[in-house]
């Protein structure tokens, strides 16, 4: 696949980007080496490579969720500077 200039103004337009003709030119290029660049990827055999999503081996290492005694409220309060009821006391924000 080749890119053209007609591609780069189209994609530029889209991002709403204004481009000067060298700016055009230049990405014009840049994008073609990128794509021949891939082209010699494609020349790969990866027919033994394993899919993969990411490239490190990633395993999940959360526990399992165990249900628990919550704390007492008076425990909870204890240190509490100023409490009214079974709840914390705090300045008014707003």
């Amino acid at each position: 696949m080749i890119i053209n200039r007609q591609q780069v103004e189209h994609v530029a337009r889209l991002a709403r980007l204004e481009l000067s003709e060298q700016e055009i030119e230049t990405y014009t290029e840049q994008l073609n080496s990128i794509l021949e660049y891939v082209k010699v990827l494609d020349e790969l055999d990866t027919s033994q490579v394993e899919p993969m999503a990411h490239v490190l081996p990633i395993h999940n290492i959360f526990r399992e969720d165990e249900q628990k005694s919550s704390l007492d409220q008076e425990e909870v309060l204890a240190n509490a500077p100023e409490r009214v009821g079974g709840y914390f006391k705090v300045p008014r924000i707003m």
